[in-house]
């Protein structure tokens, strides 16, 4: 069915004159009167009455233009919808994260972006980097946003937004409270160990840091998230190292804090948004535009 036709319908219907309708339209008279009588075999009804006065809908006419109208407005938010997804601010977005970027970066970032493109619906999935990774590579997730360093080699391009250190935390109490420390000096104590399977960027940085330092640390239990790490500090079940932005959104009465002299030495820590190469959704460009104009 032609939609140019059915437009012609409605503005006939509404002006009930040709020489108005063909105006309002910018066509001439005669291509609209072939218009009518196309429409008006392909639907098999009559749909104008016309006299030496004019023109008038007949019952069937009546009855079809409210469907018409409703026709009309379908595919004008059938465009709308297209036009919206072609430029990115409608559809959907899949967001793969690690659990330590709700400590911030996803609180920002999130109500950032719906309040440019409401439009945008966001399907989140928890997971670790090492798995989002893949799936974005895969193109099961559109953005990931993760925490490096990342040791597996990829394809997938990654944007640095927030970098961070370690700091030391320990039990309250503990002999080392109170000052900072040197890495040498936790060579005797039981460390609280990342996961080498699901944290192996937390892992890396904290074993080469202390082989650096001259030990390799007496491991008294791994765990994968750095909520775990701390809840197991706090049990007194050893010390940890842990990324410093932890002391803006996971201070515990029974933790402390403690600056290491050389912090500096240390493999960089942060997060980092993850996106495919060459990607077409334009969603997905204008989430990273976004990112890099909060955190650049």
């Amino acid at each position: 069915m032609d939609l140019r036709r059915i437009r012609y319908f409605v503005v006939l219907a509404e002006t009930l004159n040709f020489h108005k309708a063909a105006e309002k339209l910018h066509i001439a008279q005669p291509p609209l009167s072939v218009s009518i009588q196309k429409l008006e075999t392909e639907l098999g009804v009559r749909l104008f009455e016309r006299t030496s006065k004019g023109v008038s809908l007949t019952s069937e006419g009546r009855q079809i233009r409210g469907d018409a109208i409703r026709l009309l407005q379908y595919a004008e938010q059938l465009q709308q919808t297209a036009d919206e997804i072609r430029e990115g601010t409608r559809g959907v977005l899949h967001i793969g994260f690690v659990g330590s970027v709700t400590q911030g970066l996803l609180q920002s970032l999130v109500p950032a972006f719906r309040g440019k493109y409401k439009n945008v619906e966001l399907n989140f999935t928890e997971g670790i980097s090492s798995r989002i990774v893949q799936d974005v590579e895969a193109g099961q997730l559109d953005v990931g946003l993760i925490r490096t360093p990342v040791l597996d080699s990829t394809n997938v391009e990654m944007i640095q937004l927030e970098k961070d250190g370690f700091v030391l935390a320990v039990l309250k109490g503990h002999e080392l409270e109170g000052h900072a420390v040197s890495l040498k000096e936790l060579a005797a104590y039981p460390f609280i160990m990342y996961s080498p399977d699901y944290a192996r960027g937390l892992h890396h940085a904290v074993m080469s840091a202390c082989q650096e330092a001259g030990f390799i640390p007496q491991v008294a239990q791994i765990a994968i998230q750095v909520d775990t790490v701390l809840a197991l500090v706090e049990s007194g079940v050893g010390i940890a190292l842990v990324p410093s932005v932890v002391m803006k959104t996971k201070l515990k009465k029974n933790l402390a804090y403690l600056k290491l002299q050389d912090e500096s030495g240390i493999s960089r820590i942060g997060f980092a948004l993850v996106y495919q190469k060459n990607t077409v959704s334009i969603a997905t460009i204008k989430f990273r535009d976004l990112a890099i104009g909060l955190y650049s």
